[in-house]
């Protein structure tokens, strides 16, 4: 059944996505929401929203009765669900925990299983787009969950997204968001060759970048990491780093290999990744592959 309105809302993990995912959700929904991070500033910065910090993980298992996870992967999520004092320790039965990392698949169909034993529910709610939709609310959502608790929780998805797609059972969100990013990292390698490529010839990148814009290779991934990334040649590293893109085309390819698929473009932009990791770039954006591409680092 749908949980009381007065019930509190957890959320762990206060990252780049996770703080104004956390901020929106509390904004929305009309519920009090109670947040933990090992980083204390984001929860002092939270507060002036309503927030209140948990002092572990433990007091988030005591008063939530929906737990969101917002963490780089799955070591860390499954420290947070397994560990010594994790939310399995502490957690109790008719609890949500929902995974809005991008984790593995099979980890998370596993965690699943242990939960239920428990009498807890869980679902795969990885989100897409970029740090500015996340902070607007309009994140695109896919999620895993059997429909009763995708029924249970997408009112609550909805305070941080704008597209929430149900994609069937437990692992299911992830696996469509792993191949979103598939498809999001080759693109925007081949933005890169492209540049690289138009650059050596005599056209200019900004040129280039119109132009395709204007026919059959415009892009999400050209309007936003083409334009704002990669043509100003700007790459912080307090958006999606290269090291997390390793880590999401690391999960995709491992999917491709127990679908029995090759993947070799996969392949190939992983390389590409790992090159510009290696070349100290593993905290910036990871557009920033193309500067391996064209041969400036």
């Amino acid at each position: 059944m749908p949980a009381s309105q007065n019930e509190s809302v957890g959320f762990i993990g206060l990252g780049v996505m996770g703080e104004p995912m956390c901020r929106n959700l509390s904004a929305r929904s009309g519920r009090r929401v109670i947040a933990y991070d090992l980083d204390p500033a984001p929860l002092g910065r939270l507060a002036a929203d309503g927030v209140l910090a948990a002092s572990s993980l433990a007091e988030i298992a005591g008063t939530a009765s929906v737990i969101f996870l917002s963490l780089p992967g799955g070591p860390q999520v499954e420290a947070v669900l397994r560990g010594a004092n994790g939310l399995m320790a502490h957690g109790r039965a008719g609890q949500t925990i929902v995974d809005t990392s991008t984790s593995p698949v099979d980890l998370d169909r596993a965690l699943a299983a242990e939960l239920a034993a428990l009498g807890i529910d869980f679902a795969d709610a990885p989100v897409a787009r970029t740090r500015q939709a996340a902070q607007d609310g309009t994140l695109s959502i896919t999620v895993g969950a059997s429909p009763q608790v995708f029924a249970r929780i997408q009112p609550l998805l909805a305070c941080m997204g704008s597209d929430v797609l149900h994609c069937g059972p437990v692992g299911c969100g992830q696996v469509v968001k792993l191949m979103n990013n598939m498809v999001l990292f080759q693109t925007v390698a081949a933005l890169a060759e492209a540049m690289a490529i138009g650059a050596g010839s005599g056209v200019d990148e900004a040129l280039l970048l119109r132009a395709l814009g204007n026919g059959s290779a415009d892009s999400f991934a050209l309007r936003n990491h083409g334009l704002k990334a990669m043509l100003p040649r700007v790459f912080p590293e307090s958006a999606f780093p290269t090291d997390y893109a390793i880590k999401d085309a690391t999960y995709g390819l491992a999917l491709a290999e127990s679908a029995g698929i090759e993947a070799p473009g996969a392949k190939q932009t992983l390389r590409t990744l790992r090159r510009a990791s290696e070349a100290g770039m593993g905290a910036q954006y990871f557009p920033a592959l193309l500067r391996v591409v064209a041969g400036e680092v």
